[in-house]
Formats: C-alpha cells, sequence, structure tokens
C-alpha cells in the first residue's frame, strides 16, 4: 500500500519543487492505480521505481534544460557543434526549441519544445505525447500543460503515461529492462532504476 509515510520515506525532498506533492499522490493512489490496471504491489513498485528515476524523487518535476555548451555538444551530438553550443548554452528556452522543435509533433518555428519540454512523473515530453496523455485522462493538457504536475493529477498523469508506453505487461512479468526500454525509449539509468525497483518492493512488501 502506497502511504504517506512510504512516499516520504523514498522521497524526502518530493514537496520541493511542486508543494502537496506527495499528499496528492498518495490521496489519489486508491483510485489511479485499479482504474490503470496497477492492480498489485509489483506493478506499483515497477511503475513507482520508473518514477523515482524520471523525476528525482520529485525534486525533477521540470525538464532541466540549462546546459552548458559542452553539456550540449555530449547529449545531443549530432545537433551541437562547438559554435552553435556556444550561441545558445545557458538558455533554456532557446535549447528547448533547437532540440525538440520539429520533432514528437512539435511544430518548428513555435515554443512547442519549451510549452512541451519534460513534464511530470514520467516526464511526458513533445506535444504528441501531451497530446495522446491528455486524450487517456480527460485533461486538456495541450493547452495547459501544466496540469501535468498539479498534485491532484500528477499520480494518474504518470501512470495513464506508463500505460500508454506498453510498460504494464512488462511489470506484471517483473522485466525491468523492458519496462524501462518502454517508457525511456531506451535504458537509460537502467541500474538506477533497478535500485529503486528493489527499494519500492521492499518497502511495500513491509506494509503489508
Amino acid at each position: 500500500m502506497l502511504t504517506e509515510d512510504v512516499l516520504r520515506q523514498l522521497w524526502p525532498h518530493g514537496n520541493i519543487v511542486v508543494p502537496g506533492l506527495i499528499e496528492g499522490i498518495v490521496a489519489s493512489a486508491p483510485v489511479v492505480f485499479p482504474k490503470y490496471g496497477l492492480t498489485d504491489d509489483l506493478i506499483i513498485a515497477h511503475a513507482m521505481a520508473q518514477f523515482s528515476h524520471e523525476c528525482g524523487a520529485g525534486t525533477e518535476m521540470i525538464e532541466n534544460l540549462n546546459y552548458s555548451a559542452d553539456g550540449l555538444m555530449r547529449t545531443w551530438p549530432t545537433r551541437f557543434d562547438k559554435w552553435r553550443a556556444n550561441q545558445i548554452a545557458h538558455q533554456p528556452h532557446a535549447i528547448a526549441e533547437a532540440v525538440y522543435n520539429g520533432r514528437m509533433g512539435n511544430k518548428n518555428g513555435s515554443d512547442d519544445g519549451w510549452n512541451f519540454r519534460g513534464r511530470g512523473l514520467s516526464q511526458t515530453t513533445g506535444r504528441d505525447g501531451y497530446t495522446r496523455l491528455g486524450s487517456k485522462t480527460g485533461l486538456d493538457l495541450v493547452n495547459h500543460p501544466e496540469l501535468v504536475n498539479d498534485p491532484v493529477h500528477a499520480l494518474e498523469c504518470g501512470v495513464a503515461d506508463f500505460v500508454l508506453c506498453g510498460c504494464l505487461p512488462f511489470a506484471e512479468a517483473d522485466d525491468v529492462f523492458n519496462v524501462t526500454r518502454k517508457l525511456n525509449g531506451g535504458t537509460i539509468g537502467l541500474a538506477q532504476r533497478k535500485d529503486w525497483l528493489s527499494r519500492w518492493k521492499q518497502i511495500l512488501q513491509q506494509e503489508n
């Protein structure tokens, strides 16, 4: 069972970025988990482990795009040479447009890259991602992307994204590699996600 004590233990700074996030997640959990098919502690542990990594246990609810020139070239080596990276280093809005516009449903010459940068427990990114998630949850996330981080809706948005990405059958099979691959699009941070999963399994087992 996901209780406030459990979440505070694993996310001790979970309310720093979004005040009330911990309370909102715990309050919505009894409705959200069964609504989306997260019916036992194993599946919940997989979801919460992924969220814990993606949003830094609540401390990284909005994607930090304040990259240095070196960071830009290291993260997006095909998009930046030294000259271009130096032009927009430490300009998050410009960086968002440079790396995200023209893909994921974002329009070129718009603020889409910035407006639909990564947010929430699962770090939903891109106009297409927000549109799909809005259709699943019934929230107007295209016009109000900030709702992904609202304490009332944060867990539902994260869980719905987890399901939309195709994670559920792999969570049921206790397959953290493929849960990560589905949610992340790769296996970035797999070791850390495995560690989070172990911690979530242990603490949820203790609660039963």
